[in-house]
């Protein structure tokens, strides 16, 4: 009997946890839709991208690795000579606008080059290379349209439960896909 009760009461469980998860993931895939699409295809967004991409296509694995090992070492100190250029230019403060317009909604924003490396971002980010993450090889790496979304998960920066939502950015003259943004997404503001 105490087996029986316990897998009943297994299985409620379960089953709510599945339900929260498909509520959760309607509401990410909404909000993409309603509020984040529309601004995705901003002309700085994919002008920014296509300037790194000059910048960053020849870059090998060590000169990456190197870019980021820099990023890392700059975090939280004084000289940022590496953070600085992506942390302050027209386009991170255009993503910063959005944060600060979503009422909490939204706790950050980047977009990542053809390599997976930071363009802009509204905020530091732990490290400058995301190209070995799903974020940028399920977006990037699929093709136009493509879309990732990242596990709800506790973010120590935002001291919230977030989820990340990753979409493929296509350049609009051409049709290919050029980088990638991850938005991250305050997952109580959503339900």
């Amino acid at each position: 009997m105490l087996k029986s009760t316990l897998l009943a009461s297994a299985l409620v469980l379960t089953g709510a946890v599945a339900a929260q998860a498909v509520d959760y993931r309607t509401a990410l895939e909404s909000y993409l839709d309603g509020n984040i699409m529309p601004w995705a295809g901003d002309e700085r967004i994919v002008v920014s991208i296509l300037a790194q991409n000059d910048m960053t296509s020849a870059l090998d694995a060590a000169g990456i690795d190197a870019l980021d090992q820099a990023w890392r070492g700059e975090i939280g100190g004084a000289d940022t000579p590496t953070i600085t250029p992506v942390l302050a230019n027209p386009t991170s403060d255009f993503l910063r606008e959005i944060v600060n317009g979503s009422g909490g909604t939204i706790t950050g924003i980047f977009l990542m080059d053809a390599v997976g490396l930071n363009v802009a971002t509204s905020g530091v980010t732990s490290d400058y290379w995301q190209g070995d993450e799903d974020k940028h090889q399920k977006t990037y790496g699929m093709g136009p349209g493509a879309v990732h979304y990242g596990d709800i998960e506790f973010d120590e920066s935002s001291q919230s439960y977030q989820a990340q939502i990753s979409v493929a950015v296509t350049d609009p003259a051409t049709g290919k896909v050029i980088g990638a943004m991850t938005v991250g997404v305050n997952a109580d503001s959503l339900m």
